[in-house]
């Protein structure tokens, strides 16, 4: 043990070292190190492609569940979109040194409030390998080091993408530091890792409950968290059927393996009638297992009996709970009892209940007629994001530069002592 935390402590502190440097960067130098990180993935996807095949075959071995396996697939799309990430970042304004507010006090003092990066961000992540360079290239972009460890199930994807941005940083004449891995993909490491508050200012945990209970109950470092998704769709008493049924549809089943896709759909019972019957039909033509209980199975009868644990389960897969629910009140009463607080949605033509689910839902990400899918950094137009904060403090929801950043006070005086 004395091995790796030496190890670790070695990584911190060159890292942090590297992000002091990166501090006295100008916002040009990173962007242009942004696009040559970008060229350069894109110049060197056959060699992505070729690491990624050899976690996708080790992980068809390991007869790993096929969400998880669509999670940690790359293909040149998956590859293309990463690289237009990255530009888009590079396009955001500079998040650095912007002042939040100015006062002159009445003894001349100037008192600014300016925003700085946080310093050294850990961020621990599982199965998708384009999350190294989302990270890399928010932390580049506001001036944070970052410490990446990925999950042991996409070792090889995650190490290639994480070499080619070192090199783009050399290539950019930035401290290569700046972005570093962990390379150990032992339990051991994280644990260490979580108690580097010394060095590290900030951790990001992306993954299932096992890892997020593993870094509250042993973490010292103050905690970006990154729940599961436990999404809900509500089809309000006043939703327009078309758009109810196309929405939910594409809230499921659009793809099922990321955290923005809805687990569980409410109906009122006013148009349960109505829309219910042709929306589980579409569900299930698309592959879609559904699970309900008595009062509407007799829809179809494909319907799987639903279980209580079924509404506090994130399916990551072509699994839906539906529920009639007798008002608006108690759709938010569910959603606020089993959300995860990721994101949450209503269908609804009528102002005032959209309204009201909008103020009650206590969700970080909550949407009016629309799919839950478009719960993305990407989407909001923030380039991409770190994760999805579902906390409160600091940052919430997509965290992108702008909550990569803190901020300090500036104080100018001409000689002023205090009496």
């Amino acid at each position: 043990m004395k091995n790796i935390e030496k190890k670790i402590v070695n990584i911190c502190k060159s890292s942090l070292m590297a992000s002091k440097s990166l501090v006295e960067t100008k916002n040009l130098e990173r962007n242009k190190t942004l696009k040559l990180i970008s060229r350069n993935l894109l110049k060197k996807k056959s060699y992505i492609l070729l690491q990624n095949k050899k976690d996708i075959d080790r992980a068809n071995e390991a007869n790993l569940p096929k969400h998880l396996i669509d999670r940690l697939l790359l293909d040149e799309n998956r590859i293309l979109n990463m690289c237009k990430d990255i530009l888009n970042i590079a396009k955001l304004n500079d998040p650095l040194g912007k002042v939040i507010n100015s006062i002159v006090r009445p003894n001349g003092l100037k008192i600014s409030k300016v925003t700085v990066p946080l310093g050294l961000i850990a961020v621990i992540f599982e199965s998708r390998p384009n999350v190294a360079s989302d990270v890399a290239a928010l932390c580049i972009k506001s001036g944070n080091g970052v410490i990446l460890k990925g999950g042991k199930e996409a070792k090889f994807s995650t190490e290639a993408i994480i070499k080619i941005i070192k090199d783009s940083l050399k290539e950019g004449n930035i401290d290569h530091r700046v972005v570093t891995s962990l390379n150990d993909y032992t339990r051991k490491s994280v644990n260490v890792l979580l108690k580097m508050d010394k060095y590290i200012d900030v951790l990001v945990p992306r993954g299932g409950k096992s890892l997020i209970e593993n870094v509250k109950k042993n973490s010292t470092i103050p905690v970006f968290s990154h729940l599961d998704g436990l999404c809900h769709t509500y089809i309000d008493s006043f939703a327009e059927k078309s758009m109810a049924i196309n929405v939910s549809l594409n809230a499921k089943m659009r793809r099922t393996s990321i955290c923005g896709a809805t687990e569980t759909i409410l109906c009122h019972k006013k148009v349960s009638e109505s829309i219910l019957p042709d929306l589980i039909n579409v569900l299930i033509k698309n592959g879609c297992t559904v699970k309900a209980d008595s009062k509407i199975k007799k829809y179809n009868k494909n319907i799987i009996p639903v279980k209580k644990e079924d509404w506090s389960t994130e399916y990551l897969d072509s699994i839906v709970s539906i529920k009639i629910v007798n008002s608006l009140e108690e759709a938010i009463d569910h959603i606020n009892n089993y959300s995860s607080g990721h994101t949450d949605a209503i269908i609804t033509k009528s102002k005032i209940s959209a309204k009201v689910f909008l103020k009650s839902i206590n969700s970080a990400i909550v949407m009016h007629n629309t799919s839950t899918q478009f719960a993305d950094g990407a989407e909001f137009g923030l380039g991409a994001e770190i994760g999805i904060s579902t906390g409160k403090l600091h940052a919430r929801g997509p965290v992108s530069v702008s909550e990569l950043t803190t901020y300090k006070y500036i104080v100018s005086g001409k000689g002023q002592i205090r009496n």
